[in-house]
């Protein structure tokens, strides 16, 4: 009987969290709503279809992803205007797709839709790819780090050759980067300790945003395909300054609301709304994403880079004797552990999309099974 009724007062708690949250987000649930009548209205026009979905990619991809380079720089910068932080960190966003722009024909991706299963712009539109970017959002306001490259780009993967390349690069990013992360902060623990005591220098201002800017940049450089894939590949004067406005605007909005709610992933890690250790972990990244850029120009997910980057040095400062996360290990070790699994989640959610909506992954999948 005792069981019974904790069950229903279990029951009763987790209803009232749950209505309390759609209560809370009833407006941005509405607006939701709106963008998927919009998107069963446009999808069947391909003109109109792609600057539709660019649209919803490009706000779901800047509220979500972006906050993997440039979260630790709002973090560590809230005592300054939130129109300086934009101002920075757009004029860099200007500068970057202009160059790509002007050196690749007009294509504004650095080239990272040439790669095969993406090369050729959408002539038709399903209905579920100008769906994607608005699931993005949803579970982006549940505060859940998912892959914007796989959850986008998947749905406009011409093979399953193509969604398996991108797979295998990201993976790999996981883990090269989780490992450096670990060795960087266990071989320079206690360097970094004692760098962490006291008031910081103004230098360490200067410096991180010259290392923030400069991860941005190369953060844009792999991720304006997540973006441009609804697009032409290679775009007109106006279709370029469409593109670049909407985004440098979206900004705008995004650092008004300081991140929104995925920055709350960025604020529970250790140390990070300190200027000196969000520099070494933006230094860290801008170095892994480089490196990854040059290695191919095949797409690949910032998002498992920057969760595998988090997660190693959350566990490395765990177990070293010179830093402390300030928590148990396995509380630790829970969410790292947390983090991975939503972005499994946020695969297994777009490899579901690939399937329904290409036809030629379909015959694939059943020219292997049946086989």
């Amino acid at each position: 009987m005792n069981y019974n009724f904790t069950s229903a007062l279990i029951g009763r708690k987790r209803y009232r969290i749950l209505r309390m949250f759609f209560f809370k987000e009833r407006l941005f649930f509405r607006l939701i709503v709106l963008f998927i009548i919009l998107a069963a209205i446009f999808y069947p026009y391909p003109r109109i279809a792609m600057w539709v979905g660019f649209t919803f990619a490009a706000y779901s991809a800047i509220a979500n992803d972006s906050i993997q380079t440039i979260g630790t720089f709002i973090a560590s910068n809230e005592d300054r205007p939130w129109w300086q932080l934009w101002l920075y960190i757009g004029g860099i966003f200007i500068a970057t797709v202009l160059f790509s722009w002007i050196v690749y024909d007009g294509d504004v991706s650095y080239q990272r839709l040439s790669s095969k299963g993406f090369s050729e712009a959408p002539t038709e539109f399903h209905f579920l790819q100008l769906a994607a970017p608005l699931i993005l959002l949803i579970i982006t306001r549940l505060r859940m780090p998912v892959s914007t490259t796989f959850l986008l780009l998947s749905a406009f993967s011409g093979s399953a050759s193509g969604i398996i390349s991108v797979t295998q690069k990201s993976l790999l990013g996981y883990f090269v980067s989780f490992t450096m992360a670990i060795i960087v902060w266990l071989l320079l623990g206690k360097i970094v300790n004692k760098m962490l005591k006291g008031k910081p220098h103004p230098l360490w201002r200067v410096a991180q945003w010259i290392i923030s800017g400069a991860l941005w940049s190369v953060w844009i450089m792999q991720d304006a395909a997540n973006i441009a894939v609804f697009l032409d590949r290679s775009l007109s004067i106006w279709g370029f300054i469409f593109f670049t406005g909407f985004i440098f605007f979206g900004l705008g909005l995004l650092f008004y609301l300081k991140g929104d709610k995925i920055q709350q992933i960025v604020k529970e890690k250790s140390q990070v709304t300190d200027v000196r250790a969000a520099s070494i972990i933006d230094l860290v990244y801008a170095i892994i994403l480089f490196f990854f850029k040059e290695m191919s120009t095949i797409p690949m997910s910032t998002t498992w880079v920057f969760l595998g980057l988090l997660g190693g040095r959350e566990i490395a400062m765990q177990f070293s004797k010179h830093s402390s996360t300030g928590r148990k290990s396995m509380d630790t070790i829970r969410l790292v552990l947390r983090d991975a699994f939503f972005a499994f989640i946020g695969l297994l959610i777009s490899i579901t999309l690939a399937i329904l909506v290409n036809p030629n992954i379909q015959d694939e999948l059943s020219k292997y099974f049946s086989f």
